[in-house]
C-alpha cells in the first residue's frame, strides 16, 4: 500500500500549459470594496486623468477597477514568466518531521529566479505596460532590493531606464543587492538624498535618518513627475500589484487542487501586501463567495505593526505626501521604522484591498519579533536546505508555531505558507544575528503616537 510520502511529492509543479492566463481581481469579489484614493488637494477620488501623470495608462484602468474578477494575461508577459514559472509548490516534509508534528506544511517558494523573489510577476508586468505605451523609463522605490532587483531585471529586458531610490539602510547593509540592480543597467540611489526637493526636505527635518519606503516613495515619484517620458511603478501596496502577483495563489490553488489537498490556515508576510495579496487571491475569493473557509494570517514585523498597532484612516502612502491618500492600516507616513532586519516590510501602511479584508475580519494578523524571526529562519535552512529571505521568515515562524499547536493538540491541520524569496543578500543579517548582536525594537505607544499625530483630517 503507497503511503501519502509516496502519493504526495516533495514538490508539485504544474506542466507548462497549466499555468495561469489570466490574473484575478479579489476587489470584484469584495461585498466591500476599498475605499477610493483620494486627491490631497481636493480630498476627491482621483481620477484616471490624475493618476495618468504618474502611472502609466493600462496600469492605472487595473488600479480603478474593482468589478472585473478576471484580466487577460499578455502573450508577452506569459512568455516571460515560462523562464521561471511555474514556481514549486514544497511539501515541508523534513520540517514536519524536526518538528515532530501531525501537521502538514506546504510552501509556495518564489525564489527561484535571479531577483531571488516574488517581485518579477509584476515587474515585467510593469515594464511591459511602460513600453507598451511609448514611455523612456520608469522611476522607483525599494526597501530591501528585491522590488529594485526584479524591477532591473525586467527593464534590461525590454530595454527600458531604470531609476531606483533605496532605503538608505538596506543601501548600506546590502551593497551586493544594489550591485546586482547596477548589473542590470539600474541608477540606485540611497534615500532620502539630496538629488529631489523632498528627499532635501527630509533630510533637513530628519537629519541623519537611515529613511524607510516612505521617504524613497516621495523620492521616487517627483523623479517621475519631473522627467520627460518617465512613469513611476511600485512594487506593493496598489491594486495592480495585488493583481499581477495573483498568479503566485492560482498556480498554488491549481497544484494543490490537483491532488485534492485543501489548507487549513495561509500564511503570509505582510509589509505593503503584495505577497499575502497574491498567495491569497483565490483563496479568498472562495471565501468572499461563500463557497469555502480559510483561516487566513498576515505576519508583520513587531517594529513596524501597521495591522496589530496601526489605525483604520486615510493617510499618505509616502513620507513627503505628495502622492494620494490612501484608507488603510497605517502608522503615519511620518513613521520612520528602525533600521532593523525587517527589509521591505518597513512600510509605514498596507495595501487598501488588505486593509478592508482585515477590517471586515476575514483576515487575521499578528506581529513576531526580529530574533524570533531569525530563529526560524535558521531551523527551516538547516532543516528544508533554503536560506529564506527575512521578510519570509516572518510567515515561517507563525508555520512553525501553529504546527507545534497541532503537536499539543493532535490536530492534523494543513498549513501553507509564502516562502516570498531567498536571503542570500541578507547575511549581514544573519551574521549579526549567529554573532548575538540582534536586538528587538519594539515602539512605543509614544512613538506611534507621533506617526498617528501626522494623519490628514479626512472625514
Amino acid at each position: 500500500m503507497m503511503t501519502e510520502k509516496n502519493t504526495i511529492p516533495y514538490k508539485i509543479y504544474l506542466e507548462e500549459h497549466e499555468i495561469p492566463t489570466q490574473w484575478y481581481n479579489m476587489r470584484a469579489d469584495m461585498k466591500n470594496k476599498p475605499a477610493p484614493i483620494l486627491n490631497p488637494g481636493t480630498l476627491q477620488p482621483m481620477t484616471a486623468e490624475e493618476l495618468g501623470h504618474v502611472f502609466c495608462d493600462e496600469l492605472v484602468k487595473q488600479e480603478l477597477d474593482d468589478t472585473t474578477p478576471y484580466f487577460d494575461i499578455p502573450q508577452e508577459i506569459q512568455d516571460f514568466y515560462k523562464m521561471y514559472r511555474p514556481s514549486p509548490l514544497v511539501r515541508a516534509y523534513c520540517l514536519e518531521k524536526a518538528l515532530d508534528t501531525p501537521a502538514k506544511i506546504y510552501y509556495k517558494f518564489e525564489g527561484n529566479n535571479t531577483s531571488g523573489s516574488h517581485k518579477l510577476n509584476s515587474a515585467i508586468a510593469q515594464a511591459y505596460y511602460a513600453k507598451k505605451q511609448g514611455l523612456k523609463g520608469v522611476t522607483t522605490e525599494t526597501g530591501a532590493g528585491q522590488w529594485g532587483t526584479a524591477l532591473s531585471m525586467a527593464c534590461a529586458y525590454l530595454g527600458l531606464d531604470c531609476q531606483v531610490y533605496m532605503v538608505k539602510c538596506s543601501y548600506e547593509q546590502k551593497p551586493f543587492r544594489r550591485e546586482v540592480m547596477r548589473t542590470y543597467g539600474a541608477s540606485v540611489t540611497p534615500s532620502p538624498s539630496n538629488t529631489t526637493n523632498v528627499g532635501r526636505k527630509i533630510l533637513a527635518e530628519f537629519p541623519g535618518t537611515t529613511g524607510s519606503l516612505g521617504c524613497a516613495i516621495s523620492e521616487a515619484v517627483e523623479a517621475a513627475t519631473t522627467q520627460e517620458g518617465y512613469r513611476y511603478v511600485l512594487g506593493s501596496v496598489l491594486s495592480q500589484v495585488l493583481l499581477h502577483q495573483s498568479i503566485i495563489g492560482l498556480e498554488t490553488k491549481a497544484a494543490l487542487d490537483k491532488y485534492g489537498i485543501q489548507p487549513d490556515m495561509i500564511i503570509g508576510c505582510a509589509g505593503g501586501g503584495s505577497n499575502l495579496g497574491g498567495l491569497i487571491a483565490p483563496f479568498m475569493g472562495e471565501k468572499l463567495r461563500g463557497e469555502k473557509d480559510y483561516r487566513i494570517i498576515a505576519v508583520e514585523p513587531a517594529s513596524c505593526p501597521s495591522f496589530t498597532r496601526g489605525k483604520y484612516a486615510y493617510d499618505f502612502c509616502d513620507t513627503g505626501m505628495v502622492c494620494p491618500l490612501a484608507k488603510m492600516y497605517t502608522l503615519g507616513s511620518g513613521f520612520i521604522p528602525s533600521p532593523n532586519h525587517a527589509g521591505g516590510l518597513r512600510f509605514h501602511g498596507m495595501s487598501t484591498v488588505l486593509s478592508q479584508l482585515y477590517h471586515d475580519k476575514l483576515m487575521e494578523a499578528t506581529s513576531v519579533e526580529q530574533t524570533a524571526v531569525f530563529e526560524a529562519a535558521t531551523k527551516f535552512a538547516r532543516t528544508e536546505g533554503i536560506l529564506p529571505a527575512p521578510e519570509s521568515s516572518h510567515a515561517i515562524k507563525v508555520a512553525m508555531d501553529e504546527a507545534l499547536k497541532c503537536k499539543e493538540t493532535g490536530e492534523e491541520k494543513t498549513i501553507l505558507f509564502g516562502l516570498t524569496g531567498t536571503g542570500y543578500f541578507d547575511l549581514v543579517a544573519y551574521e549579526k544575528f549567529n554573532n548575538g548582536e540582534m536586538d528587538d525594537y519594539i515602539p512605543t505607544d509614544a512613538d506611534l503616537e507621533k506617526g498617528f499625530a501626522g494623519l490628514p483630517k479626512v472625514e
